[in-house]
């Protein structure tokens, strides 16, 4: 039985998009069934369309579904990308998190394999906060954190970050940037098959 994936992301300029769909991708080669969803756009339509680069981006995520409490049911594992805001994730993702307090209090994201995702502006911009914030986050769920640690050499070749890949806003997406995704990507579909395995 192949893992099911949900990958979550929110991107006002397309940074968390594109590292998104690298993860689904990498997955998706990796065995996994995945969704590519985003969380809902919680900022006035007429503000997005008064910011070019933003626009532009909800038009290229225009075809991705939201992400809704049924996909949170249907994976067996969750990969979340989303931008810091002052050092911790962008309202938008919070906000999604914050619909799922049904399924929380019915113990369905318990268990869960979850890893996440982030960007800044620059090196220093809250990457470190972002991710372990949200780590908490999933230890209410009772999920079982997947960060892909120093387990591979492009860790390091890539920021060294071991509580997720962190990419800086308009640098290049690299062959190790893509490398060191995917490697996060495959990593927590392979802990997520060991544990379904067992609960088979």
């Amino acid at each position: 039985m192949s893992v099911k994936l949900a990958v979550i992301y929110y991107s006002s300029y397309g940074t968390n998009h594109r590292m998104a769909s690298i993860a689904a991708e990498a997955a998706r080669a990796a065995g996994a069934e995945v969704r590519l969803l985003k969380a809902p756009e919680t900022a006035p339509a007429e503000v997005v369309a008064g910011v070019d680069a933003w626009k532009a981006q909800a038009e290229r995520g225009a075809d991705v579904p939201d992400a809704t409490v049924e996909d949170m049911e249907w994976a067996d594992a969750y990969l979340i990308s989303a931008p810091t805001r002052f050092g911790i994730m962008a309202s938008q993702m919070r906000a999604f998190i914050d619909t799922l307090g049904g399924i929380w209090s019915r113990g369905g994201l318990a268990n869960k394999p979850v890893s996440a995702m982030t960007s800044t502006q620059n090196v220093n911009g809250g990457q470190e906060t972002t991710l372990v914030s949200f780590y908490t986050t999933v230890m209410h769920w009772g999920g079982v954190v997947v960060a892909p640690g120093y387990t591979d050499d492009v860790i390091f070749k890539t920021g060294g970050n071991p509580y997720g890949y962190s990419h800086i806003a308009g640098a290049e997406f690299t062959e190790e940037v893509q490398a060191a995704i995917s490697h996060q990507a495959r990593r927590l579909v392979d802990v997520a098959g060991k544990l379904t395995a067992g609960d088979a």
